[in-house]
């Protein structure tokens, strides 16, 4: 459809064109995020941060219902607790930002600078993930077998000093809950270790209309110190995929780091299987590259921190009251209105302004309902809806369908449900058009050659390689700009060979480039 570029075209960029800068526009555009004066440091704007409570809320019911109580730990870790535990302070060394004076004074040339006298006794590193001072606490609270399973959770702020920075993606310091629970054994670990990849598992494809891949990471992409790693993996529209959330089982490792041990029901010492499990807000960096089109953002409804936007044309005159009435009538209707087990959420837009620019800075905002009353509508008793994903027509027009108000009120919350289940429709068919089987390595090789610029996943067989061959395997697709991303759940039994080595394959993989 040719649409004129004026009415056509929210954004100046288009995602064909140039997929990051298409990313970094619809941010700015739907007022999600800025940069703060800090490198790699993002303020979140309240459209953003509403995306991000709607996130926060709804997760987090999910994680008391399985019977997970909420906490909260410093900020600030003693160096000497990373230090206890090899693997996992090598892993992050890179990325700790580290705290060793409490104190300024003036400098020699005016300035302020640490206080010689003030140095730290110990350095204490700015939190970049909480298994170590959780597990300090671990051990004071777990003494028996009675005391087990102990299921923690924690939304808070880390800090990875990130040198390549995008917003929502990869930033210097960003919002996540960590889970942390220890366990008597391992079988009772594992289980909550897969619970929680299910739960992001379902709430990335049920409430972000988001479609992943859950799975298990391969041995040299296990978060520092863990058994084992799984993940949820969803492509974006550009064809990379996107690290959305991540469970580990982390054995018996951090426990006997910390000391967290327990007497078992035979009076025996036993130490404490742990686990933990995050998601953060890179969720929104994976919705935006996900639903987002060449108007701007579209937000799931169930996320959405408006779901309907009314929007009373008003001209300054005697008239508007009346109108006003009208729409504050209305939108006492709909928020009367239950949609995803919870009341519908509808904002009236009475601030001053032409209708018409309203309209276009929710559309960016990815509103899934806009509605545009006027004086007539008001008097006739009806109202003009647009609907977010049916944004044009085939006059290449806005999309306003008229209806009764009666009418748009009974109908509301299933056009907000087929909104949500139209965006997963869309993303699923998407992705699972540019997922490619290939079986050998050349064909790999092709499969991402440069003239394909989206060209998606590969799904390949291997044998699971460990050690040197794996790191092998890891420099040949590092050589494509490529990771090896998860190994699919529930995957069925798989023959012929490994397309890295050769060997009898075991199971099959994605490959693809990522964020």
């Amino acid at each position: 459809m040719n649409q004129p570029a004026q009415i056509r075209h929210a954004l100046t960029i288009k995602r064909q064109d140039d997929f990051a800068q298409w990313y970094q526009e619809v941010i700015s555009e739907a007022e999600m995020a800025e940069e703060s004066g800090v490198r790699g440091c993002m303020v979140i704007k309240p459209w953003g941060y509403g995306i991000w409570e709607r996130i926060q809320r709804r997760m987090d019911d999910r994680i008391k219902a399985a019977g997970v109580q909420n906490c909260y730990f410093p900020l600030f870790i003693p160096l000497s607790y990373f230090a206890k535990e090899a693997d996992h302070v090598e892993g992050f060394a890179k990325e700790m930002a580290v705290v060793t004076h409490h104190r300024l004074i003036a400098g020699p040339n005016g300035g302020l600078v640490p206080d010689p006298e003030a140095k730290l006794e110990e350095p204490l590193i700015v939190r970049p993930t909480s298994e170590t001072v959780i597990g300090a606490a671990m051990a004071r609270w777990v003494q028996s077998w009675r005391d087990l399973p102990l299921m923690t959770n924690q939304w808070a702020n880390v800090v990875r000093w990130e040198m390549r920075t995008r917003m929502f993606l990869r930033t210097s310091e960003f919002l996540w809950q960590e889970g942390h629970t220890a366990h008597a054994d391992r079988d009772d670990a594992m289980e909550e270790t897969l619970r929680a990849l299910e739960m992001y598992r379902d709430f990335a494809e049920t409430e972000l209309a988001m479609p992943v891949v859950a799975g298990e990471k391969p041995e040299n992409e296990r978060f520092p110190g863990a058994v084992a790693t799984y993940s949820i993996e969803a492509m974006m529209q550009d064809g990379k995929a996107l690290q959305a959330g991540t469970s580990h089982y982390l054995g018996t490792g951090f426990a006997q780091a910390a000391g967290i041990q327990y007497q078992d029901k035979e009076g025996t010492q036993q130490y404490a299987h742990t686990t933990s499990w995050g998601t953060s807000t890179r969720m929104i960096g994976g919705l935006i590259m996900t639903h987002g089109d060449d108007d701007g953002l579209r937000v799931p409804p169930i996320v959405a921190p408006h779901q309907i936007v009314v929007l009373p044309m008003l001209r300054d005159n005697a008239e508007d009251e009346a109108l006003l009435a009208y729409c504050a009538e209305l939108t006492k209707a709909l928020s009367g209105l239950s949609a995803f087990g919870e009341p519908v959420r509808v904002l009236l837009d009475k601030r001053p302004g032409k209708a018409t620019q309203k309209r276009w800075a929710w559309v960016k905002k990815g509103v899934p309902l806009i509605l545009e009353i006027g004086g007539r509508d008001a008097a006739n008793g009806q109202v003009s809806m647009l609907r977010r994903d049916q944004l044009w027509n085939q006059a290449a027009k806005a999309n306003f369908v008229a209806l009764a108000k009666d009418e748009f009120v009974a109908r509301a919350v299933s056009d907000l449900e087929a909104f949500q289940e139209a965006l997963y429709a869309e993303a699923k068919a998407r992705r699972d058009a540019q997922i490619a089987q290939v079986d050998s390595f050349e064909a790999l090789a092709a499969f991402f050659s440069e003239d394909k610029r989206y060209p998606g996943w590969a799904e390949v067989v291997w044998s699971r390689p460990t050690g040197e061959a794996l790191d092998g395997v890891v420099q040949r697709l590092k050589a494509l700009k490529l990771t090896i991303r998860n190994t699919p759940l529930g995957g069925e039994a798989v023959s012929g060979a490994c397309v890295f080595t050769s060997e009898p394959a075991v199971e099959r993989i994605y490959v693809a480039r990522s964020y």
